[in-house]
């Protein structure tokens, strides 16, 4: 499907001004140019353009809310000037898998004064002497390249922040469940317990009962006992 169709599919009967986030990866694009973005896309926050056979991003329109760019897998070698002016307020830049080759190609991104992380995964340009000591010097304002500070601090992973959340927000209601059923199960347990003493008080006044007709019988053999001692005296 080409670029340009996807866009359309994506909407879904919305209108551009509407969208936030758009993904069209691996859509094709006829000339190597963006097709079927336009200015229109003003509250667009998040594009995802990758494997679509971009080759130039002069056909990019104004993005002016465009926060995260995703370009990799594609066969930009410059024309990154473009990115400055029509998206100055990126934060986010992936251009992994493109031909970018020299350094001087990322000078155009000095002027994306929020950019804080770069991705240059898998083009020639990482295999240069001291890569990331120049980047880092080139673009101060960078913080993450390749995924990592200049200290080698792996960059904070939003995606998993969220999951977090998410994950804290469902454990309250199963933390409720769970006191809800301890109460039920001390209750049952009382009432358990209660019916177990009740048994117990029923079996001793059994074996009080019981032991009587022994203890009887006990009694009239110490007095046979007794009688028979007075013959054996008569006797004498």
């Amino acid at each position: 499907m080409d670029m340009k169709k996807r866009i359309t599919l994506e909407l879904r009967n919305r209108s551009p001004a509407e969208i936030v986030e758009l993904v069209v990866d691996n859509s094709r694009s006829a000339d190597g140019e963006v097709e079927g973005l336009t200015d229109e896309f003003t509250e667009l926050e998040f594009l995802s353009v990758v494997n679509v056979g971009l080759s130039s991003l002069a056909k990019l329109p104004s993005l002016p809310k465009l926060r995260k760019l995703e370009l990799s897998d594609n066969n930009l070698s410059g024309s990154l000037d473009t990115l400055a002016q029509k998206c100055p307020n990126l934060t986010y830049l992936n251009l992994s898998g493109n031909k970018i080759k020299e350094l001087s190609t990322l000078e155009a991104l000095q002027n994306l004064k929020s950019l804080q992380s770069l991705d240059l995964f898998n083009c020639e340009i990482t295999s240069l002497e001291d890569y990331r000591e120049s980047v880092f010097e080139l673009l101060p304002q960078v913080t993450y390249l390749d995924g990592f500070d200049q200290e080698d601090n792996e960059a904070p992973d939003s995606e998993a922040d969220d999951e977090d959340e998410d994950g804290e927000d469902r454990a309250g209601p199963t933390g409720d469940y769970g006191e809800e059923d301890d109460e039920e199960e001390d209750e049952d347990g009382s009432e358990g317990r209660e019916e177990d003493y009740e048994d117990e008080d029923d079996y001793a006044e059994e074996e009080e009962e019981q032991p009587g007709a022994p203890g009887q019988k006990r009694k009239r053999d110490v007095d046979d006992e007794g009688e028979d001692d007075d013959d054996d005296d008569e006797d004498n």
